[in-house]
């Protein structure tokens, strides 16, 4: 199955260009030239992937990826976001919208490409990883794509999007190991990932709102200082 993108660009220019250049490459491309027709077009046709530019008529880049991002449900489309100027993004960031990835404009054909094929290769590349990983709260079956909490002596489904999925089995791969940033990055987008890796911070903290009590005082994602990122829980 051709893998679908959402181009969301009012300049009919641009749109078509990119719209040309990804066909190309096999992929399947939708078009919207405003910020509403986007999150309605995700709505219905679920793409895999959306390049959305910053300046849009109505709501611009940043509302529109927020709103994307508050649809519900475990549907969660990778999102890339163009910007004229590279300093847009540290505002993408500090604001987490939860873009996946920036390019600034012009681009070259090459570049966006290889962006697009990047945020969409699969996660968590580990050849030899285990099928499950469980502690002592948390079980995640990598076959069936489920994760689970203990609750009240109860198992409760985790509804975890496909980067909050990957990033929680990460963490349960190896319980207490603390996690740089740029190591997160290559687990989950691979070693040919072009964005700030900062954005991994936006997960991290989508994820605590999924898995914590007090996500303003995480027990288990808890933030290790000069370094990023550790999962602490006990043995199951």
């Amino acid at each position: 199955m051709p893998q679908t993108i959402l181009i969301v660009e009012d300049e009919a220019e641009i749109a078509r260009f990119i719209q040309q250049l990804l066909a190309k490459e096999g992929f399947t491309c939708l078009h919207s030239r405003d910020g509403e027709d986007a999150v309605r077009q995700c709505q219905t046709h679920r793409p895999n992937l959306v390049i959305l530019d910053w300046m849009l008529p109505g709501w611009d880049g940043l509302e529109v990826c927020t709103r994307i991002r508050k649809q519900g449900g475990i549907y969660d489309p990778y999102i890339l976001m163009l910007t004229a100027k590279a300093e847009d993004f540290n505002r993408v960031i500090g604001l987490s919208t939860g873009a996946d990835d920036y390019l600034v404009k012009p681009f070259s054909p090459m570049e966006l490409v290889a962006r697009v094929r990047a945020l969409l290769r699969r996660s968590l590349r580990q050849e030899d990883r285990s099928q499950t990983y469980r502690t002592r709260h948390f079980t995640i079956d990598l076959d069936r794509h489920i994760a689970t909490r203990q609750v009240s002596g109860a198992a409760q489904e985790l509804e975890l999007t496909t980067i909050e999925f990957d990033l929680l089995a990460t963490f349960l791969s190896h319980p207490g190991r603390a996690w740089s940033r740029t190591h997160l990055v290559e687990k989950l987008w691979g070693d040919d990932f072009f964005g700030e890796e900062r954005v991994v911070d936006n997960h991290v903290a989508r994820l605590r709102k999924k898995i914590e009590t007090d996500p303003a005082h995480p027990q288990f994602v808890q933030t290790v200082v000069g370094i990023g990122y550790k999962f602490e829980d006990g043995e199951p």
